[in-house]
């Protein structure tokens, strides 16, 4: 029995529900959707994941418009980050993306592209690469060649303030759709499984 929805659990969820029509391209429910388990509190819509009998809890598990808003409050500011190291390197799309991080194990990487959750690409070029940083600790701790080649890579990091770079903001309120107000993305759109575009 489901007890709640874990990170990579909440991406997959929206992505289904912005897959099956029940959420809009700006990331509010679609009042037009027929389905029994919205419900409407005003104008803000809820989805009933799991009912009272369906949880380990016993309390149902909603997906509430709140939850649906920060997770584009993430994704677009993490779209934005990419968007601003793409600029400064002067490319408009890119071949590959490594997902690092232990949660970045689990993020379903088609549903984190319908989501928008960074640029298009071939789904099947997005890889993880689990716990980056705890692994490159220990290589730097255990091999002394490899701790003096991190040191000269670390004086070579280009840092980006992404907060305060001009295009931030431009790029944050388009990213701020699913997957993106204007981005293309072609390796999504091939598959056919967007929903018609309704705002």
């Amino acid at each position: 029995l489901a007890a709640g929805i874990c990170g990579s659990g909440i991406i997959e969820v929206v992505a289904e529900l912005y897959l099956a029509g029940l959420l809009l391209p700006d990331g509010r429910f679609n009042s037009a959707a027929a389905s029994p388990r919205l419900a409407w509190s005003g104008a803000k819509g809820a989805y009933l994941l799991a009912t009272a009998e369906e949880s380990a809890t016993g309390a149902p598990i909603w997906v509430t418009q709140d939850d649906i808003r920060n997770i584009q409050l993430a994704k677009g500011a993490l779209y934005a980050g990419c968007k601003l190291l793409m600029r400064r390197r002067e490319i408009d799309r890119v071949d590959k993306i490594v997902l690092a991080g232990a949660f970045g194990s689990y993020i379903d990487p088609l549903r984190a592209m319908v989501l928008g959750l960074f640029p298009d690409c071939d789904v099947a070029q997005v890889t993880s690469v689990g716990n980056a940083a705890g692994d490159g600790a220990r290589i730097v701790l255990l091999n002394k060649e490899q701790r003096a080649a991190a040191a000269v890579a670390a004086r070579a990091v280009d840092y980006v303030e992404t907060a305060i770079d001009p295009y931030f903001q431009e790029e944050f309120v388009g990213a701020m759709h699913f997957p993106h107000r204007s981005d293309p993305f072609p390796h999504l759109e091939a598959l056919g499984i967007l929903p018609n575009k309704v705002e």
